[in-house]
């Protein structure tokens, strides 16, 4: 019976961490069973309520279910059977263990070795940069014919930002994913013209964004030089800015699928909404973080799922895979900007090119911040008052780094990863597939 139970709470707590957020639950289970296992829940959630409302939306689980199972009344057999019903879920990977490869039965599209990504780890994967460099090496200069004006002016204000210097971190993806998906619809991996254009687009996009995103935020500096609105001034950055979007659906419209245009035409509107969600905040300190995680899904977040859904729509008629591609760039997506919000924190101006905290100067709690009102409720206060009031800025930077916001949104990166490896782990091995899953390394060990 003992043994009975310990390998229900082990896959219980499992099952918490796959939840991508450090719950209330899994230290209850923790606690109930007296055993020590290797789960980064040293510290957690004050608040149980709290953490239900990030279960029902990461992943959609009543919060009853949890309840019950973490009740002292989760020892019986019949308890104990739906705990087990909730746990078929996939793998979870280890970050705190080497890699290791093992075969496993899954659910799966195709079977695939599980894999236990670390950020220590010494497996060599194919680095993903490297891997897309050469479909990548004309990408400015390919947008730069895109953005083909005769006024001079124009032509040097859209193309200010495409310089070569970027990360193109989000065409990356979308290059990996293109091929991750043509060899698992086995088309041998070869890019397709209209594939290479959604990586292009992807990245004209985002960089509009980002120049109306400074206009917004009367920024001054961006990836270490002055921001176009600096330069010429906020009604031409916002002509600009503009100017790059309608370039960019032009090129859309030329790809010629009905389908592509619609899943890349939400990525718009949810930059808008996400820009209208960052203006507002919740009073419901419950509501605040799910506030929070889907304003981080529109801003950052969409643009890379859909774009991946868009190169997989190209080669593949299964929703499966469409949803596959998605689930990735989700993950991956939501799991970069909480990382950017922790170097907000913890990283100096000249590395992140722009000012370090310069989210709480805009009026912003991210992550450290809503996690930190846990251990000094204070912060709420100043959340509501958007650190308006003189000496906010310095009380809640204080406040963050005294407390473990930082850990906690760090863990939370980490298990936005994890999801992220097992949805492409579904799909067939491939270089391009296993440098997507190099990938989420790299997402957590960032410093700039």
């Amino acid at each position: 019976m003992r043994s009975t139970s310990r390998d229900s709470l082990f896959r219980f707590t499992r099952l918490c961490s796959v939840t991508c957020v450090s719950s209330h639950w899994a230290c209850a289970a923790l606690r109930w069973g007296s055993i020590s296992m290797a789960v980064p829940w040293s510290r957690c959630w004050r608040s149980s309520t709290g953490a239900a409302v990030l279960l029902d939306w990461c992943c959609g689980f009543s919060r009853r279910a949890f309840a019950r199972a973490a009740s002292g009344g989760g020892r019986t057999e019949s308890s104990t059977a739906a705990t087990q019903v909730l746990f078929r879920q996939g793998p979870v990977y280890n970050f705190n263990k080497p890699m290791t490869i093992a075969r496993h039965r899954t659910r799966c599209l195709y079977t695939t070795p599980r894999v236990c990504c670390s950020i220590r780890s010494d497996t060599k994967l194919k680095d993903p940069f490297s891997l897309a460099q050469k479909d990548l090496q004309n990408l400015y200069e390919d947008i730069k014919k895109q953005l083909l004006v005769s006024k001079a002016e124009l032509k040097a204000l859209c193309d200010y930002y495409f310089d070569g210097k970027g990360k193109a971190f989000r065409p990356m993806i979308v290059i990996l994913m293109a091929r991750a998906c043509n060899v698992h619809s086995n088309k041998e991996g070869v890019l397709l013209p209209a594939q290479r254009s959604i990586a292009m687009i992807s990245e004209m996009i985002h960089t509009a964004s980002l120049v109306h995103d400074d206009v917004i935020d009367d920024s001054d500096t961006r990836r270490g030089k002055n921001t176009i609105n600096q330069v010429w001034g906020e009604r031409k950055a916002i002509l600009a800015g503009d100017f790059i979007l309608s370039a960019a659906s032009m090129a859309l419209a030329r790809i010629g699928d009905t389908t592509v245009v619609s899943v890349l035409s939400q990525v718009i509107e949810d930059l808008v909404r996400g820009e209208f969600m960052q203006l507002g905040s919740k009073e419901n300190e419950n509501e605040r973080f799910k506030h929070y995680l889907e304003k981080t899904f529109k801003k950052t977040a969409s643009l890379i799922a859909n774009s991946c859904k868009a190169v997989s729509i190209l080669v593949n008629s299964d929703p499966e895979v469409h949803e596959i591609a998605y689930q990735y760039g989700r993950n991956v997506g939501i799991a970069f900007q909480l990382v950017d919000d922790i170097l907000d924190f913890t990283s100096s101006a000249n590395r992140l090119g722009k000012p370090s905290a310069a989210d709480l100067k805009l009026g912003l709690a991210t992550g450290p911040v809503l996690f930190a009102c846990q251990q000094f409720p204070e912060l709420h206060a100043m959340i509501m008052r958007r650190f308006s009031s003189d000496g906010d800025v310095d009380r809640a930077w204080q406040y963050v780094l005294k407390s473990d916001g930082v850990e906690q949104t760090n863990y939370l990166a980490q298990h936005y990863c994890q999801e992220a490896i097992r949805q492409i782990s579904r799909l067939r091995p491939s270089t391009e597939r296993d440098a997507l899953i190099r990938l989420t390394e790299l997402v957590l060990r960032r410093d700039k």
